[in-house]
């Protein structure tokens, strides 16, 4: 019995000499073994949000409103969270407040849902004393970013990641943007990072469509691959992504794991119908002060709060009259969705109505 998830299990060899772990229903999870016991279970499979961390107007957290998102991350049904990433404003954060809102949300999810901390350093002492103390504190996994500040060539990206491995029983996910961090983990690199069994999967923000082609082309099923860019979140799990690290389900977290559970369910018309709808505002996910306008959408579906901290500021003017605009009209055309929680394949089903008999549709 699985003291993380309670169910019963058995255990199957991979060929690189980590384990998995096969729960009766059939799903696979890698995880990883301390002491002989399960340390933690991530199965970068499905929609996982990199949460918001809202602020008071005093600039604390505002741990009330964080739990109110959280909640509704839950109800819809995302796979796992992310905490302290850019969304969350980690830049701002002390470490004593990163390990709060750890120990806060693994409080709140209780074993229903992994959580993620993301590593965001720039050196490689600071890393791995950020992965201990994420390990320490409960996380399930780590999303790790390649060093920050300095664009470090690729042996010394590899050895990074290498290192923060090593100090680590946690699954991990490289964050691969080299738009916005400058330094692309090219496919000879995750060559050099094959035989380290606890970097399982790949957060993809080449903003290159192809590039999840190569990576299964390359390592088959080595490594999981999760979309890291909203507007191109169904071409990519079209394409064969197994996941993804979604901004705008910040706010509407129901739409977001729909368009996922549609499209691995195989009902891609039903699916680009909202994310037709949906792309105007996911479009929000790749400006430089996403933050804002992804927080904006959140206080406008009720789940959050305008509030971030300095250097941030509030937006205001035309840029804010812009995204109120974006978001405002997307609530006014807001779409029902089918039960997308209980959905059967669509090859079991004939014809263009498949998902009548697979879900009825829901309110949200």
């Amino acid at each position: 019995m699985c003291t993380y998830c309670t169910k019963e299990l058995k255990y199957v060899n991979n060929s690189l000499n980590s384990e998995k772990l096969q729960i009766t229903d059939g799903a696979i999870f890698t995880y990883y073994t301390t002491k002989n016991h399960c340390m933690s279970i991530v199965p970068w499979k499905g929609v996982y949000p990199a949460v918001l961390t809202p602020f008071k107007d005093d600039d604390s957290i505002d741990f009330k409103t964080f739990s109110l998102n959280l909640e509704a991350q839950m109800e819809a049904g995302v796979d796992g969270v992310i905490l302290s990433g850019s969304l969350g404003e980690a830049s701002t954060l002390s470490n004593d407040e990163k390990t709060a809102l750890l120990r806060y949300t693994m409080e709140q999810v209780n074993k229903r849902i992994p959580v993620v901390m993301n590593i965001a350093e720039q050196s490689t002492s600071d890393a791995i004393a950020a992965a201990q103390r994420a390990e320490k504190n409960g996380a399930d996994g780590l999303m790790l970013l390649p060093p920050m500040c300095y664009k470090a060539d690729s042996e010394e990206t590899v050895q990074y990641f290498k290192a923060v491995a090593a100090s680590t029983g946690l699954p991990i996910m490289i964050y691969n943007n080299p738009v916005d961090y400058k330094i692309m983990v090219t496919l000879d690199m995750f060559e050099e990072l094959a035989n380290i069994s606890n970097i399982n999967a790949v957060k993809e923000s080449t903003r290159d469509i192809s590039n999840i082609t190569r990576m299964i082309n390359r390592f088959g099923d080595r490594y999981k691959v999760l979309c890291g860019v909203d507007p191109l979140a169904m071409e990519s799990l079209c394409m064969g992504a197994d996941g993804w690290v979604a901004g705008l389900v910040d706010a509407f977290p129901k739409e977001t794991v729909a368009i996922y559970r549609l499209v691995k369910a195989g009902y891609y018309q039903e699916a680009l119908k909202i994310y037709r709808w949906f792309l105007p505002v996911l479009e929000l996910d790749i400006h430089p002060k996403l933050v804002q306008y992804i927080k904006i959408a959140a206080s406008l579906t009720g789940i959050g709060t305008e509030n971030v901290r300095p250097p941030r500021l509030p937006l205001v003017g035309r840029e804010r009259e812009f995204v109120f605009s974006v978001v405002s009209d997307a609530l006014e055309n807001r779409p029902d969705l089918p039960d997308y929680l209980n959905l059967q394949p669509a090859e079991m089903f004939s014809g263009n109505n498949g998902i009548e008999h697979a879900a009825s549709t829901e309110k949200r």
